[in-house]
């Protein structure tokens, strides 16, 4: 076809209309493994914010939470979801649900492992990634603890056993290693589609619940045994103004032993936990933040399917 060109030398706008259309592309890229593999890390390197709290403690994760990538060509809705775990509680059966729902509603699937994990861990929802039609990609992460490309052979040959029909891809998440080749992949593999979301969408979590991740995070990070596993985090109160906000938040626990130990000797613990807590809520908002933290005892509360609705465990 002969274009026409105006004195400008620019297309006409007759022209312009029959050149060919970008196709936007857009999907669902779900992440799914055991505890403990990265999960997290990989999701917020892949979208370049630090949308998933991290922790080396088993169940940090414990909602499905969405990080959006946006460019003019494509969008990608990654979630991170819970780490596959036998339940103990109706709170980790909800878990689970949303670990499982996460193999339901995705385009491209991403199974992280990790290089000292069993593979045979959890063999009943690995079976369910093994038998999906959409494209699968295994991505065995925290290589970087390897001695030689030799035990990496040795894993990946066993995971092609395992997961026969999926891409294989060895990361480092933490290094940021074969990160951008994982991302170029999924993006080849993006169904055409609109946008899912607003181009300018980070997230489909309320500001509210970065908040709640992040003091659930520092208790994580501040306590051991049973203390952050008992533990749920609520905001009650989110004033937000041009250059500050005001916090106020209840942390629920079960017994009140489990109180105590959270508050400390006259009150030193939850000091520590509101200080560093409202250091990085400063950062995520980029606002000064005055954070109240209030200590509630909610008995058996992971096995209260009414609390368990309350706390955004059940729809």
């Amino acid at each position: 076809m002969t274009q026409d060109i105006n004195q400008d030398g620019q297309l006409t706008p007759a022209d312009e209309q029959n050149l060919p259309v970008a196709i936007h592309k857009s999907g669902f890229v779900n992440i799914v493994g055991n505890p403990n593999v990265g999960k997290s890390t990989l999701m917020n390197d892949l979208v370049g914010e630090r949308i998933s709290i991290i922790t080396q403690k088993a169940q940090t994760t414990r909602h499905r939470i969405m990080g959006i990538v946006n460019t003019p060509e494509y969008q990608i809705v990654f979630s991170d979801t819970p780490g596959v775990l036998k339940p103990k509680y109706k709170m980790q059966e909800g878990m689970l649900a949303f670990s499982e729902g996460a193999l339901t509603d995705a385009d491209i699937l991403l199974y992280v492992t990790d290089v000292v994990e069993d593979p045979t861990k959890n063999a009943d929802f690995l079976a369910k990634v093994a038998k999906e039609t959409i494209p699968v990609l295994l991505v065995i992460n925290k290589i970087d603890l390897l001695k030689d490309n030799t035990e990496l052979e040795k894993i990946v040959d066993r995971w092609k056993e395992l997961l026969p029909k999926a891409e294989i891809f060895p990361t480092s998440a933490k290094e940021h290693f074969n990160v951008q080749a994982l991302m170029q992949r999924i993006v080849e593999l993006l169904p055409a589609g609109e946008p899912y979301f607003g181009k300018d969408a980070l997230t489909d979590k309320p500001a509210r619940f970065f908040v709640t991740e992040i003091i659930r995070e520092k208790i994580l990070l501040n306590y051991d045994k049973e203390i952050p596993y008992s533990t749920e985090v609520i905001v009650e109160s989110f004033e937000e103004k041009e250059n500050s906000i005001h916090i106020m938040a209840v942390i629920y626990v079960e017994r009140d032993s489990q109180k105590g130990i959270l508050i400390g000797r006259q009150g030193a613990m939850l000091k520590r936990v509101g200080t560093e807590s409202r250091k990085d809520i400063e950062k995520f908002f980029g606002k000064s933040v005055y954070l109240e933290l209030f200590v509630k005892v909610e008995p058996n509360w992971r096995n209260r399917e009414n609390k368990l609705r309350q706390f955004g465990y059940i729809e």
